[in-house]
């Protein structure tokens, strides 16, 4: 899909191009954890085929890339939440544009449990009273009579923000929640702990197990996968995001659209996500 479809949050009115932040060689990508994996595949990928051009990919959270791409640090923010209007309203004072959102890919968050775990799915109320502390023991949803280990994510997270929205509606997370600092430290403490839980990017579930979700007691657990994430039908199904401050141009424009391609869209499946559209 090339850029010419892709959603503008508002008609672009800064005059200038935006220049890259590293160098007209160098396109700097920055952001979300969730996408860091799938965003270095992008780069090596695409840097192979085009000698000369220069992708540079850091991760430190959605937030970061968020503050970067204002702060006019990076040429791509990926993030794996929509940005905020506050965040849009510093972007238009900037860059007199509300910014550009592209769809880059779809993830089912995922809720992560030991491999040796017996529950083997949640309903999402009963995964909202585990995160505010309402449901403190595996007892209390089918399990062993041990207390919940609980894990997650630190607060410049996007997916620690879509958790928080989505799953507890607002809420605050429990006080004793472990907050680690990315998704594979999540998977590597919930992979060595048997009565732990986590969250986070679908492509990171290895060495631990996904539980399926319930939308409520009576409905079937679904896990995610193609089918349920592409429809929707994963109660966690949600957009991969970048953001540009101004419309792309040049090789920006042109590595863009190479991620949007059937070529870009197969490396976010290979990597454990699914094609945007």
């Amino acid at each position: 899909m090339k850029l010419s479809k892709l959603k503008f949050l508002l008609p672009l009115a800064a005059a200038a191009a935006f220049m890259g932040a590293a160098g007209n060689n160098t396109i700097t990508v920055k952001g979300s954890d969730t996408m860091v994996i799938m965003a270095q595949r992008w780069a090596e990928a695409y840097m192979a085929k085009h000698p000369g051009e220069v992708i540079q990919v850091t991760g430190g959270g959605s937030g970061t890339g968020i503050s970067a791409l204002i702060n006019g640090t990076t040429d791509i923010c990926n993030a794996s939440r929509p940005m905020k209007s506050g965040e849009r309203a510093k972007l238009q004072e900037r860059y007199a544009t509300l910014g550009v959102e592209i769809k880059a890919a779809k993830d089912g968050l995922s809720v992560y449990v030991n491999e040796a775990s017996p529950v083997k799915a949640l309903t999402v109320d009963q995964l909202r009273d585990i995160y505010l502390g309402k449901i403190t023991n595996w007892n209390e949803v089918g399990g062993p009579d041990k207390k919940i280990i609980v894990y997650g994510r630190e607060n410049n997270s996007g997916t620690y923000a879509f958790f928080k929205d989505h799953v507890l509606k607002g809420k605050d997370y429990v006080a004793n929640m472990q907050s680690m600092p990315g998704t594979a430290a999540v998977v590597n403490a919930v992979s060595k702990d048997v009565n732990g839980i986590g969250y986070g990017g679908m492509a990171y579930a290895k060495g631990i197990r996904i539980l399926g979700l319930k939308k409520d007691a009576s409905s079937a657990a679904i896990e995610p996968s193609a089918a349920t994430v592409g429809n929707d039908s994963y109660p966690l199904s949600r957009f991969l995001y970048m953001y540009t401050a101004t419309r792309p141009t040049g090789a920006t424009k042109k590595y863009i659209d190479w991620i949007l391609s059937p070529e870009g869209q197969a490396i976010a499946t290979q990597v454990g996500y699914f094609p945007a559209r």
